[in-house]
């Protein structure tokens, strides 16, 4: 049974009504006014319209509540006017242009005239064409999903594209009004299937439901890969084994591979013409993307080239040498250096500009802002505790990341810190954002998305700003990229791994990895990982001990051999070991080591601890935990004793001994 259409404003005043029960719509109406009201009204049409509104005034402002209520029903009608079918097409065709999807909707249930102006104008398709023009996500979406094809064509050839779709004769649809209505009707349903693809987007984002490629690397000896740019169509990566690997996105195998460093490839960059890639050999080598023939190699910086990053004609790059040089490039066979910026005291791990502005961040705990134009020192970014590994700049927002295990976002012209994100276990080797989120990778091995704007406000607490963590490398987390589908990460377990949210599972729960179409790793790599795996829990383990002031006399017995030795090694060179040096960072005692192996080196190496908390009274002492077992501080003296004797044969047949692991180079 229909229910009645609501009643309006005026009509359930009228039936408050003191008098409402006096008025009976069937009472008989008497003699005297049957006989009257005609002449009545022909007298009324006689007087002028002024007269006559004069008369309806007065007899308006005598009548009744209930009365008025029923005035109202019958001027109503009399007022409404279908403006889509009296005014001319253009104009309609304008109004319609304006009105967003809702409306759409609502304006095809009003009549069949109503639907008709719609597919006359195409409303639906210019509504998805200007969403496209406006908006990266659906734009991305259109080539993701391939109905990119059916927008910004001609009315013919749109319909011969839906015929040869859904297996139609396009000879039969030959009428024009048949054409538009068919049109009409593609359109119409295709929005909603793109706003549920935006939805679920969304929904995997913020629930980490993801499906996930891997590709194993097969690097033949040192084991990483330090960077990676990608594209709908590759996916370039720079190892630790010397060399760069382009990997076909179609079926995530190595099309080709450039050799020609001598250092692990620490960072890298392309575009439509050249690969450029920085190494810890100290340098820059420009690639042909077609032919994979090194072109140039640009010789300058005089330790690791850490980070790089070109556009416009104009390349930065920055180095273990704690200098950032600025380039011009005319072409790719046409580099020269314009300018070395110097200003920090520890080695630059990562650069970024645009228009205005460079900005480094150095193992010195700052981010130093430079004038594009003039080159010259602007301002110091300082409130990290430690060294700072990488960092992102776009607009007014820097983003950036830290061994102090948090994120900050700064605003560039102020210098203020506006927001410090925690959560991360381990130094945030890499960072990227966008207009709505932030992507981290640390050498926790997680990777963590926060929400953007929740950030940036100051009112969102801090449990609202992580989005969620995804779990999957099991190594550091060197590099990462990502768009509005998928996130692309590497790192030192020799994987690249794609997330993509666009074609996750709907049940909530992340499928199993899709392996690309190469071998598994062989028995060696696969006891290297176990043994890494081995050392970064033990070494967890031992920090946590140091932590909560536990000392175990045998570890103590083999580890000070270890510290006494380091001692007379250094005590025998003039020159301190240049990672030792990195460490330091210049005299600051805080800088990012550029070699695995030494990274982890005691903290007073790495900076001064943060001061214990004060005790509170209302607390119970905590309790120390039970004792590392003896077995496996011996297990982790003779694996430091195969890396140290490894690493001593790479020094003697020629390796860097600073190329095993960048200083946070992004």
């Amino acid at each position: 049974m229909s229910s009645s259409p609501p009643a309006s404003t005026t009509q359930q005043l009228a039936e408050l009504s003191l008098t409402e029960g006096e008025h009976d719509e069937g009472k008989q109406l008497s003699c005297d006014y049957l006989q009257g009201h005609e002449g009545l009204i022909e007298e009324v049409l006689k007087w002028n319209e002024h007269e006559q509104l004069d008369f309806m005034d007065k007899i308006v402002h005598r009548l009744s509540h209930y009365q008025l209520g029923r005035v109202d029903t019958f001027i109503r009608p009399m007022l409404q006017r279908d403006f889509i079918s009296m005014l001319p097409a253009h104009l309609v065709e304008l109004i319609l242009f304006n009105v967003n999807s809702d409306s759409l909707k609502s304006c095809e249930a009003v009549s069949t005239s109503w639907r008709c102006a719609l597919a006359r104008g195409q409303h639906w398709k210019k509504l998805i064409e200007k969403n496209v023009r406006s908006d990266t996500l659906w734009a991305g979406l259109s080539e993701k999903r391939h109905w990119s094809k059916f927008l910004n064509i001609g009315r013919e050839m749109a319909v011969h594209r839906i015929c040869e779709k859904f297996g139609y004769d396009s000879n039969t649809k030959r009428e024009k009004l048949e054409q538009l209505i068919l049109m009409h009707v593609f359109y119409s349903k295709l929005y909603p299937k793109i706003i549920r693809d935006i939805h679920n987007i969304d929904n995997n984002w913020k629930r980490g439901n993801y499906k996930l490629t891997r590709i194993n690397c097969q690097s033949e000896n040192s084991k990483g890969v330090y960077c990676l740019q990608y594209d709908d169509d590759k996916i370039v990566s720079g190892l630790r084994d010397n060399t760069i690997k382009i990997w076909n996105r179609k079926d995530y195998t190595c099309s080709r591979t450039l050799s020609g460093h001598t250092g692990s490839v620490l960072c890298l960059q392309y575009d439509n013409r050249v690969i450029i890639s920085g190494s810890s050999d100290a340098t820059v080598r420009v690639w042909d993307v077609e032919t994979g023939e090194c072109i140039k190699t640009l010789i300058h910086h005089c330790e690791a080239v850490l980070h790089l990053r070109f556009a416009n004609g104009i390349m930065v790059t920055c180095s273990k040498d704690r200098s950032i040089a600025v380039w011009d490039m005319v072409s790719p066979r046409d580099i020269s250096i314009r300018r070395v910026l110097v200003g920090h005291r520890a080695a630059v791990n990562v650069v970024d500009f645009d228009d205005r502005y460079i900005v480094s961040a150095s193992g010195d705990r700052t981010i130093k802002v430079w004038s594009m134009d003039t080159l010259e020192f602007v301002r110091t970014l300082a409130g990290h505790r430690r060294g700072i590994a990488c960092l992102q700049y776009r607009g007014r927002l820097v983003v950036s990341g830290s061994s102090d295990n948090t994120i900050r976002l700064w605003d560039i012209h102020s210098g203020v810190c506006l927001r410090v994100l925690e959560g991360h276990e381990e130094l945030v080797r890499c960072i990227r954002f966008d207009e709505k989120r932030i992507v981290s990778g640390a050498y926790d091995g997680k990777i963590k998305v926060w929400d953007l704007q929740a950030a940036l406000d100051p009112r969102a607490l801090s449990s609202e700003i992580c989005l969620c963590s995804l779990v999957q490398h099991t190594g550091r987390v060197f590099r990462l990229q990502f768009d509005d589908f998928q996130i692309v990460s590497s790192s030192h377990d020799d994987t690249i791994l794609i997330w993509d949210f666009l074609d996750a599972p709907p049940t909530g729960i992340p499928a199993v990895p899709t392996r690309a179409t190469l071998p598994e790793l062989p028995n060696q790599a696969a006891v290297a990982r176990a043994q890494m795996l081995f050392e970064m829990a033990a070494r967890r383990e031992i920090e946590r001990r140091d932590r909560e002031g536990i000392i175990d006399e045998n570890a103590l017995r083999l580890v000070m051999p270890r510290v006494r030795r380091g001692n007379n090694a250094e005590a025998n060179h003039a020159q301190p070991h240049p990672v030792i040096e990195a460490v330091r960072g210049g005299g600051d005692q805080d800088g990012l080591s550029s070699d695995e192996e030494l990274e982890r080196i005691d903290h007073n190496l790495a900076g001064p601890a943060p001061p214990p908390p004060a005790h509170n009274q209302n607390h119970r002492r905590r309790q120390p935990r039970p004792e590392m077992p003896v077995r496996l501080m011996q297990e982790m003296a003779a694996f430091d004793n195969r890396r140290r004797h490894q690493h001593h044969i790479d020094h003697l047949g020629g390796g860097d001994v600073d190329e095993e692991m960048p200083d946070g180079g992004n």
